[in-house]
């Protein structure tokens, strides 16, 4: 309770601050994370953010410019809208092809749109997870329900003019996953997202709310089995809906995902059902912030990516102004949670200056958090890094999680060794290849390998620039004897001296004098680093201590 008091007196006082900043004053309160989910659906049921034209050629086109967008905004994650209303994106076996793209129920385009997002996704860095729709099944007598009907007659609900898949049917979990197995076993995807896993609101629930929990989590655990058979890698997620409960002290106002529709996701995480959550928290204030902190603090280990509603941000849809979004992507960056946007358009067509903002809010790139759960080794660090020219250069390093695939994360820094911890840091990532240009100039380079569970391995680092009062680095030998140190100059600032060891781990810190006491060091090889005043750092050189027998 005191965690949540806290962040709402944090919220208003970012309230209040931001109200006195000019605007046009780029918002740089909250740190930039190495790691963090930035996420966005792109829906296509009704050609919502994609297609919005018939012709297949402007499609391809239009994903491109959309995709570079945002690449250029610092998205990571896409989230394809691949499964529609039992009709899909793609050429399947077990349900016909949606009419979005070749304007025509049942005929196949002539290009595979999901295949084309996923290596789009995939040359810009980022991830790409096949979002499907799973209990509702469109207009009664539209193609997706009606096909289902026929072979699944005892499946298929009707509800009005909607169709639905029964979730008390043991068959609809069976169906479900062949769905998302079909999927994973034949495209590279990252992850898996499912939408409306859950009861419809339309659906008179008659058993009781743990019965009916019972019945939806059986469902989500069929999938998980049918995913993680195919590809552990892929990461399984949900768009559960935004309040997960009641709280103590805030309630959820009737409409939640646990009581409301039996959507038990904090406890699928617990379970190891799902890797990441991406709650639809289209809200504000009190139905927002205290909402997000529970997420987080029941998320165990695993990721939780807030949705916001930016869709508010157009003036026919709601009276929401950018401050609220830029509020809510603050606070839930301190909570260590990522964001994700809905929708795509809104976002790319940067209604209100939202784009403007997350290019700004995500200037510098992001990890996906790794999957540390799946308790896989790292990847063993790339080898013979070299620059020639402006190409930069490494050799494969070995993937030790039994799958070939790896990435490679570049990072180039002024200082040496180069901080891989550090987001500023990070200058390319998901790279496929083993080389990179990059600008001429008088960086330091380190470059990892990433296996597909976003697992590191320690870096490779290659010294380019020593700095410009140390053109020939120290090599002294010493018994336990102290050594001499270079004389500082003229422009050198520095009064403390670093050893490390030659991972970069600081050993110890001395006065920088005309000698170093290596006394008390251990027999070994190890690195100087020089400490200015204003706190950086510059390699000096080398020594090796091998004390007398």
């Amino acid at each position: 309770m005191r965690k949540i008091l806290l962040l709402l007196l944090i919220s208003a006082a970012v309230l209040h601050l931001q109200a006195q900043l000019p605007p046009t004053l780029p918002w740089t309160d909250t740190p930039s994370p190495k790691y963090e989910v930035r996420a966005t659906w792109l829906t296509v049921v009704m050609g919502l953010d994609w297609p919005t034209t018939s012709n297949q050629e402007a499609q391809r086109q239009q994903l491109l410019t959309m995709l570079d967008q945002l690449r250029q905004a610092g998205i990571n994650t896409v989230l394809v809208q691949a499964r529609v209303r039992a009709t899909t994106i793609y050429p399947s076996a077990l349900e016909p092809w949606d009419g979005g793209f070749s304007g025509k129920p049942g005929v196949a385009p002539s290009y595979d749109p999901l295949q084309f997002c996923i290596d789009e996704c995939h040359k810009r860095g980022m991830e790409c997870h096949a979002w499907v729709v799973t209990i509702p099944v469109g207009k009664w007598n539209k193609i997706g329900a009606q096909q289902l009907r026929k072979k699944k007659p005892k499946l298929v609900k009707r509800i009005g003019e909607d169709a639905f898949l029964d979730p008390e049917n043991p068959e609809t979990a069976t169906y479900l996953a062949d769905v998302c197995r079909e999927i994973v076993h034949n495209y590279d995807v990252d992850g898996l997202h499912l939408d409306y896993i859950r009861y419809p609101e339309q659906w008179k629930i008659r058993v009781s709310r743990p019965k009916g929990r019972e019945y939806i989590t059986s469902i989500v655990r069929a999938i998980s089995q049918a995913v993680k058979s195919e590809k552990p890698w892929v990461k399984l997620s949900c768009s559960p809906v935004g309040k997960h409960d009641n709280l103590t002290r805030y309630s959820a106002g009737g409409w939640n995902a646990r009581t409301a529709v039996c959507q038990d996701a904090q406890e699928w995480l617990r379970l190891g059902l799902m890797d990441q959550l991406y709650p639809m928290m289209y809200f504000q204030g009190d139905n927002f912030y205290p909402f997000a902190i529970d997420w987080q603090e029941r998320s165990y280990g695993r990721t939780v990516v807030p949705g916001l509603g930016i869709y508010f941000l157009d003036p026919s849809e709601g009276p929401w102004t950018l401050d609220m979004v830029e509020r809510q992507m603050n606070v839930v960056r301190q909570l260590g949670m990522g964001h994700c946007y809905f929708r795509t358009r809104f976002f790319t067509d940067n209604v209100k200056g939202i784009y403007d903002f997350g290019q700004r809010f995500d200037a510098t790139p992001a990890l996906i958090p790794p999957m540390i759960w799946a308790g896989q080794p790292a990847p063993t660090a790339p080898a013979s890094l070299q620059l020639k020219g402006n190409r930069l250069s490494w050799t494969e390093a070995t993937n030790r999680s039994g799958h070939s695939y790896l990435l490679y994360n570049v990072y180039a820094s002024e200082d040496y060794p180069v901080d891989i911890s550090r987001a500023e840091n990070l200058v390319a990532t998901h790279l496929t290849a083993t080389s990179l240009d990059v600008p001429c100039g008088n960086l330091n380079y380190a470059v990892t390998a990433m296996d597909r569970y976003g697992q590191e391995s320690p870096s490779a680092q290659l010294l380019v620039n020593a700095g410009p009062e140390y053109s020939v680095p120290l090599i002294a030998k010493s018994d336990g004897r102290p050594i001499a140190l270079p004389a500082k100059g003229a422009v050198m600032d520095a009064d403390f001296v670093i050893v490390e060891d030659m991972k970069g781990q600081a050993l110890a810190t001395r006065p920088y004098t005309a000698v170093l006491d290596v006394s008390t060091l251990p027999d070994g090889l190890f690195q100087l680093r020089s400490l200015g005043r204003k706190g950086r750092t510059h390699r000096i050189g080398f020594f090796a201590k091998k004390s007398q027998r």
